[in-house]
């Protein structure tokens, strides 16, 4: 699963008065989801994908994996959960490298336009995306798998929680993982066959249990399998739980490794991202 866009520019001041810092990281927001959404190829797969997955999964199995739960509604939570990778994760370390290769990142370097903009710019992408993402697949699995949406405050504030620490760490993640690409066209090489590795481990084409013990193991390293099994708290019954690994939904550990992850990919950009290729130095 590949996607190309063509590099955001620099935004500039065109008026003599200079915008707050906050006018700049909302024009740099704008300009980053217009040049997402001026790419086909990044629309299709990016939005496009999880919901013609749905499509494809739930119109084959349509019947129960247990305690009355429907396919559909255990398959929502990991199409959410791989949406919000996709936009995150997997959009940047992609469109990172190609930026950087063709000397955006280190014209934005020369510009008097505080750096964070940039990356402001980023999470404004990937978190305005990501909801119109998730809402088009919920509307998809409400009109035609007749899917229940939470029915109570607490069910849509773990919802919230939940993805938002998962796609500030995939975001994170993505942002540094963008570092290991040497040219534009090996970010796709780079990130792609990850991303797609997680999804198969982390419980979003399979039910989490029927996969082997040290696949689950190695899934639980990773932040997209809390992601998945925060949702399933949300989009199953209660009584589904005890069918978790840990017996429970465990939402105090998903909340944990999650905000660890985030953590983790702070240093990671910190100590790993680079606005110049290797051979600009």
């Amino acid at each position: 699963m590949t996607t190309t866009t063509k590099p955001a520019t620099p935004v500039a001041a065109t008026s003599s008065r200079r915008p707050s810092a906050g006018a700049l990281a909302v024009r740099q927001g704008r300009l980053e989801i217009t040049q997402f959404l001026r790419s086909r190829e990044s629309v299709v797969f990016t939005m496009g994908f999880p919901i013609i997955m749905i499509l494809i999964f739930a119109s084959i199995f349509d019947g129960t994996i247990g305690g009355g739960v429907k396919f559909t509604q255990y398959f929502i939570t990991g199409m959410i959960a791989t949406g919000l990778m996709t936009v995150s994760f997997q959009n940047l370390g992609i469109w990172i490298p190609i930026e950087r290769d063709r000397g955006v990142l280190k014209r934005y370097r020369g510009t008097p336009m505080p750096k964070w903009v940039w990356f402001a710019g980023k999470v404004i992408m990937v978190v305005a995306i990501g909801i119109a993402e998730t809402v088009l697949l919920l509307a998809v699995a409400v009109a035609l798998f007749d899917l229940d949406l939470p029915g109570t405050a607490g069910k849509w504030f773990t919802f919230g929680w939940v993805a938002v620490l998962g796609v500030t760490a995939c975001t994170l993640c993505g942002i540094a993982i963008s570092s290991l690409a040497r040219t534009a066209r090996s970010g796709s090489a780079v990130v792609t066959p990850v991303a797609l590795v997680l999804q198969f481990i982390s419980g979003v084409f399979f039910v989490f249990t029927d996969l082997p013990t040290w696949m689950q193991q190695v899934a639980a390293l990773f932040p997209l399998k809390w992601m998945c099994q925060g949702l399933r708290a949300v989009f199953l019954p209660e009584s589904f739980g005890a069918q978790e690994p840990g017996g429970s939904f465990e939402l105090g550990r998903v909340a944990l490794v999650l905000v660890l992850w985030c953590v983790i990919g702070v240093v990671l950009c910190l100590t790993t991202f680079r606005w110049t290729t290797k051979r600009d130095g």
